[in-house]
């Protein structure tokens, strides 16, 4: 079993960009994806995983392609929860999709993205959707 571990945030269309893009990949073995979610902050209102609009978005779409959908959530330190989410789970690959940045912005270092890909150790797709996040 080949294991995706997709970090969704709380936009629908990257969410959907990077469901299409997971159902894009080859596929010679059986396929599981674990939709995560980081609550900023410590979640004192109690969501869960399943109330967040995006997630439910991706799992409509991989699970119309048959693909496996389970989920995980956290609250606190994004990049740090995607790294041992993605130990915890088994995951082969990380698929995330940051925000649109302005130039400088992408210059700057300490995105939860570019911090996953500078620690983890796992390969990482990272998807951009047209005009997500504007």
């Amino acid at each position: 079993m080949y294991r995706i571990l997709a970090a969704i945030g709380t936009d629908e269309e990257r969410a959907r960009e990077q469901a299409r893009a997971i159902a894009d990949l080859p596929r010679n073995d059986d396929v599981a994806v674990t939709l995560f979610h980081d609550f900023d902050g410590d979640n004192p209102e109690g969501a869960s995983v399943h109330q967040v609009a995006a997630v439910r978005r991706a799992a409509e779409r991989l699970e119309d392609e048959g693909i496996e959908v389970d989920y995980a959530e956290a609250s606190g330190d994004a990049a740090r929860a995607v790294l041992e989410t993605a130990d915890d789970v088994g995951a082969d690959l990380l698929c995330l999709a940051p925000r649109k940045r302005t130039p400088t912005g992408k210059a700057l270092f300490g995105s939860v993205t570019q911090q996953v890909i500078l620690e983890g150790e796992l390969p990482v797709l990272v998807v951009g959707a047209e005009n997500a996040g504007e």
